[in-house]
């Protein structure tokens, strides 16, 4: 498997990843993201901001990207990087189908992407990942899987899933909203050929949103790999938009507060890989300072106070502006 790569890095940052969701299209869902990026943004400005922040997070140690084909053009602009970069062939890459992107290169569109678990969608995003990133593909995951996806249970797309497992891809799934944990465990029961179907998971676990934790634990225990996205809760815990109790536990921990965040998740025993979105070089420094950050029981009892409910956490993600 390509985590193995990972397993035997020995840099402090080698289990933290970079994904592009931010930097590959005009527009996201991250408060504070207008602060980070160019006014600009024309497809070199973003293609030139993330061959900035691939060379900064590989000079540090990082050795995971994240892309997805709906991330606009960031399958494009990472096949560009490592092309420039020959020496990276120890780069770990993920991507994701599922989602198609449909923003059109415009921050106010109605609608950026569209949903579509169907194996027509699979092959067909499959196709296009590969004219991108040609053998570079190390995971291929299922993007965004809720309890009533049919991914769960269309076994003609199983099949063609092991297909691609069997060619050497790792296959996994990503999932979202406020049933992460009963959409892992159903996905942990699938199986092709008497043989467990996926090999990693990609979850939302931060601060504020916790409640996948218990799956996530089971899946690692089954042998998956787990990937933590959206730690920085889509930018409500850095830049200001960070409630009281963490602004002041980075202050005693002499930290900042996106690297006391990072820290808390990269600390479960069952994460193997934790995602930094950072939009600009200076806030990936500042997340992946997250590797040198300690923190006590006093102040991670502290932080554990921010938990909110999943269905309100998730209701609050929805109405973030797409900026």
């Amino acid at each position: 498997m390509p985590f193995t790569r990972l397993a035997a890095a020995t840099t402090p940052t080698a289990h933290f990843g970079l994904g592009l969701a931010a930097v590959g299209r005009p527009a996201y869902l991250t408060l504070g993201r207008e602060a980070e990026l160019p006014a600009e943004r024309s497809v070199e400005a973003l293609r030139t901001r993330t061959h900035e922040l691939l060379d900064a997070a590989y000079a540090q140690g990082v050795r995971y990207v994240d892309v997805a084909r709906s991330y606009g053009r960031a399958e494009e602009f990472l096949a560009g990087w490592l092309r420039e970069h020959p020496e990276a062939d120890d780069v770990v890459v993920g991507s994701k189908w599922g989602y198609t992107y449909v923003g059109e290169w415009r921050t106010d569109a109605e609608v950026h992407e569209v949903k579509d678990h169907s194996p027509e969608a699979f092959e067909r995003q499959l196709a296009e990942s590969r004219a991108q990133l040609g053998d570079r593909i190390d995971l291929y995951q299922i993007h965004s899987v809720t309890p009533d996806s049919p991914a769960l249970t269309d076994t003609a797309l199983h099949e063609r899933l092991a297909r691609l497992a069997a060619d050497g891809v790792t296959v996994g799934f990503s999932t979202s909203g406020p049933a992460q944990a009963d959409a892992i465990r159903a996905a942990l029961e699938v199986a092709v050929a008497g043989e467990p179907l996926f090999r990693a998971v990609q979850s939302t676990y931060n601060l504020l949103e916790t409640s996948a934790a218990g799956a996530l634990a089971e899946a690692h225990e089954a042998g998956l790999t787990v990937i933590v996205k959206e730690a920085m809760a889509n930018g409500r815990l850095a830049g200001g938009q960070e409630p009281r109790d963490l602004h002041m536990v980075a202050r005693e921990a002499g930290a900042s507060p996106d690297a006391v965040a990072l820290a808390a998740v990269a600390r479960q025993p069952w994460a193997g890989v934790v995602l930094s979105g950072a939009a600009g070089v200076g806030a990936l420094h500042s997340n992946l300072l997250a590797a040198a950050t300690e923190l006590d029981e006093a102040q991670l009892a502290s932080l554990a106070e921010l938990v909110e409910d999943p269905e309100v956490y998730w209701r609050r993600r929805a109405e973030l502006p797409w900026q």
